[in-house]
Order: C-alpha cells, then structure tokens, then sequence
C-alpha cells in the first residue's frame, strides 16, 4: 500500500500540523513516510499546503506530483486539487467552506462538513482533526487503532490537555464518511 495525499487550504487550518500528525501516525504504524510543507509567509490567510506518502514500501521521491487523494479545505484549494488529482483519485471536500461543486469529472468525491462538525465539538480548530479521521477512512493509509498514545506521544505535556478534544474530532471525522 501506497498513498500519496495533498492537503491544502490557508494559513490557520492547521494543515500543516495535519501534514505532520499524518505522518507521525504513519510512523507509529510501523509504515514509510515523507511530508513536505508549503506555505506562504503570512501567519493567518496565506496557501497552506502538505503533499504525504505513507508507504508499506521504501519511498523513493518525497514529491506528490500527482495525488492519489486530495483534502481541500477552501474554496481556493479547489482547483489545485482538482487538476492535480489522478484520474479516479479521491477529492475529500470540506463542506462547510467549500460550495462549489468540482468540475472536473473522474473522481471520487466526498464532503464532509469539517469545520461545521469541529464548531458542534466545541472549537472550529478541530477541523482538521476532522478532516484527518475522514481521510483516514476513506484512504485506508492508516488505521488509528491507538489515537490517544500516538497523540501523547506527538503533543508536548502541556498540550495534553486537548488530547481529549483531538480524539473526539477525529473520530467524528472517521464516522462522518
């Protein structure tokens, strides 16, 4: 199993820290990983971006020039994700954000309402965790069968206090495909 993935939203999304729980879940899993960030320079508001493989083989180049998933958290990501997937790749879609329908035939699509599920769970910065459990599901790339370990092992000791929060999203986000 192989399966290259591209996250993309704005600055704020918490997609790169998507990107690296991704991989870190990868890794815990005893899988091949490679992440690699984009982003623009402002703080809040600019591209954000993550391009990961989680492999049960050796990786031999970091770069996912064409994804076999895409998770698109804006309406901006929309068309990048969308040229870039390969034909039949999976479009996961944030549909709280994102109204727009894609127009490119081929793929399989899915919305969930990431950020609307992650307001319902009590902070809309959860969104991504959302968005982490859905693709997770619909991809298969990991199985997230010790959510809370790989959690206290990822965040530092004075952020476990949002472990709790991580799970609950997360799980939402798996049930929610």
């Amino acid at each position: 199993m192989t399966e290259k993935s591209f996250f993309a939203g704005f600055g704020g999304q918490g997609i790169i820290s998507l990107g690296q729980l991704w991989v870190y879940f990868g890794m815990q899993e005893g899988k091949n990983v490679t992440f690699f960030p984009f982003y623009g320079a402002e703080k809040r508001g600019g591209v954000a971006r993550a391009s990961v493989i989680v492999s049960d083989d050796e990786i031999a180049s970091p770069l996912v020039t064409t994804p076999d998933s895409a998770l698109v958290m804006n309406i901006d990501s929309l068309p990048i994700c969308e040229g870039s997937l390969k034909d039949g790749g999976l479009m996961l879609i944030n549909s709280s954000l994102v109204k727009e329908e894609p127009k490119r035939s081929g793929l399989k699509i899915f919305k969930v309402e990431a950020s609307g599920i992650a307001e319902q769970i009590g902070n809309i910065l959860f969104a991504n965790m959302v968005a982490l459990g859905a693709m997770a599901k619909l991809t298969n790339a990991l199985n997230l069968a010790d959510i809370e370990g790989i959690l206290k092992k990822f965040f530092p000791q004075d952020k476990h206090q949002f472990v709790p929060m991580n799970i609950k999203a997360i799980q939402a986000g798996y049930s929610a495909v």
